[in-house]
């Protein structure tokens, strides 16, 4: 189930709030759970008790860091939840390239991934450790927890929350829940939803066809305009599920940390990865980066963890060699960044900086679009194959794909000033009542043409959901 199914939008939701929002406070976590249980089932249910048995090792592990043993207690607690994630998410990956080195075709049935693997672990281990390091209680309740761990508004793709960042509000934020924030949340959620539906789905489309066809005859033209595709599509994806996660969030009073800033408006790769998925950059630079040593042990050292922690990511995202080389494409550019381009980017314009930070991402998305790591270089070469446009490619693109565009290009690349403001409108209600009802009725005119647009296409992908 995802957040811009038809299922959840005019079934699941509205049947959640509704007893959320009647039951007596003592009793609202246990719905949550419930409701958040119900939702992880209704797309993996084999996978159920899996997570439930993995969550209360968690939870008994953390209870247990006092004693004598802390050190082989956080140590089985964490190497379990790696485990689990080895097994179901590369299992399939190690076992093709073991067979490709042996030459030998071993046979075995298919791993089936979990949905939203990845995203656990990372908050199930951060937990281990900030218990462990003492920067947080554990929690004394395994139903709190496990609603930590399952909380559906960020169960599937983030953003990737700690509990030392939540913990009180498991109890304490029954008073936020009030008008205000169920206003801010409605209206987040309803803009995050607007951009999956009307703008993702829409670039996803074209990029599918593109993406899909034959690389061998695919003409440049196409292979930008799929790249660009591509590439507005998996930011309006990913971004919308951020915002539509953090609405819902802030709806039963809870605060999500934000995810995404406008990062294509960045002017470099270092500044690039402050704004896009922000939770799993402050993830890895506190729970990988700064335990090699961060920038503390040396330059070169600095320069190799920076490097290895972006490997490691990429790994993290995919089990192919294509999300190993996107992420050692992002560190190489971080560490050169370091050590020399970033003093020459600053003598040059903003949009020229921005045109570059762009260039680079947008390359980096074929390695993450294209599984095949010889498909996705020879993709590459085709992008750079010819130097005149195919006209032809450009009249065939539909009007709905061009005004996508310009809307993508204008919320992407504005200025500083005018994102501030946005984000003041967004994260606030007006004292005017006449801008609150003009507001309400854009939230309603957008939600309703959302759900049109599901209704009258299939067409629905969520990128994000396999990992």
């Amino acid at each position: 189930m995802v957040f811009s199914s038809i299922f959840f939008l005019i079934y699941f939701l509205p049947i959640f709030f509704v007893g959320y929002f009647i039951l007596p406070d003592k009793f609202k976590n246990l719905w949550l759970l419930f409701a958040s249980l119900l939702f992880y089932a209704w797309g993996a249910f084999s996978f159920l008790p899996l997570l439930l048995i993995s969550c209360f090792i968690d939870y008994v592990s953390a209870r247990n860091f006092k004693s004598k043993y802390a050190k082989i207690i956080i140590t089985i607690g964490i190497l379990q939840n790696i485990l689990l994630l080895l097994y179901f998410k590369y299992f399939n990956f190690f076992v093709d390239n073991l067979n490709y080195l042996v030459g030998y075709e071993l046979t075995w049935t298919k791993v089936v991934l979990p949905i939203g693997i990845s995203f656990l672990t990372f908050q199930k281990i951060s937990y281990l450790i900030d218990v462990y390091r003492d920067d947080c209680e554990p929690q004394p309740k395994f139903s709190n927890y496990l609603l930590f761990i399952t909380l559906f508004p960020q169960l599937i793709a983030g953003p990737i929350v700690r509990y030392k960042e939540i913990s009180t509000q498991f109890l304490n934020r029954f008073t936020a829940i009030n008008y205000e924030n169920i206003y801010i949340g409605l209206k987040v959620f309803v803009i995050g939803l607007t951009k999956k539906v009307l703008l993702a789905n829409t670039f996803g489309e074209y990029a599918n066809s593109v993406f899909t066809q034959d690389i061998l005859i695919l003409n440049t033209t196409s292979a930008w305009i799929g790249a660009l595709a591509y590439t507005f599509q998996i930011y309006f994806d990913f971004s919308g599920y951020s915002d539509m996660a953090i609405g819902l969030g802030r709806m039963m009073g809870f605060t999500i940390p934000e995810n995404f800033r406008f990062p294509y408006s960045s002017k470099n790769i270092t500044e690039f990865w402050k704004r896009w998925h922000i939770t799993l950059g402050s993830w890895m630079k506190d729970y990988l980066y700064i335990p090699l040593g961060g920038n503390k042990v040396g330059v070169y050292r600095t320069y190799l963890n920076l490097f290895s922690v972006f490997l490691i990511s990429g790994f993290w995202h995919g089990a192919s060699w294509s999300f190993v080389f996107w992420g050692a494409f992002h560190g190489f550019f971080l560490v050169l960044e370091r050590l020399f381009l970033l003093r020459y980017l600053k003598k040059i314009s903003k949009p020229l900086q921005v045109c570059y930070t762009f260039f680079v991402v947008a390359i980096g998305w074929v390695f993450f679009r294209i599984d095949d790591f010889s498909d996705a270089i020879l993709y590459i070469k085709h992008m750079f194959s010819g130097v005149t446009l195919d006209m032809d490619v450009i009249s065939e693109l539909n009007n709905r794909f061009v005004f996508m565009s310009i809307i993508a290009l204008i919320f992407c690349f504005k200025s500083e000033k005018i994102q501030d403001k946005f984000s003041q409108f967004l994260y606030s209600v007006s004292p005017n009542k006449g801008i609150r009802i003009a507001t309400n009725i854009l939230i309603l005119v957008f939600y309703l043409i959302c759900l049109a647009e599901l209704f009258a296409t299939g067409f629905n992908p969520f990128i994000y959901f396999k990992f």
